[in-house]
């Protein structure tokens, strides 16, 4: 997902994405614990999909405050 899509969610569309994303990275850990995760790069890529979700998340919110 690119920086350009997520700004162009709305915020509550920005939250949802970011749960779904939350728990699929939780469910992928839970795989690699048990030696089940077939693909292993899925993990880095989820996480930085959510740090620019996050990254947008914040951006909006600082230029809201001013």
């Amino acid at each position: 997902m690119k920086a350009k899509e997520i700004r162009g969610m709305s915020a509550e569309a920005r939250t949802e994405e970011i749960k779904g994303l939350l728990q699929e990275q939780f469910n992928l850990r839970m795989q690699q614990a048990t030696g089940q995760l077939a693909n292993s790069s899925r993990l880095g890529k989820l996480r930085r999909d959510i740090a620019r979700i996050r990254t947008v998340m914040n951006e909006k919110e600082v230029v809201g405050n001013e």
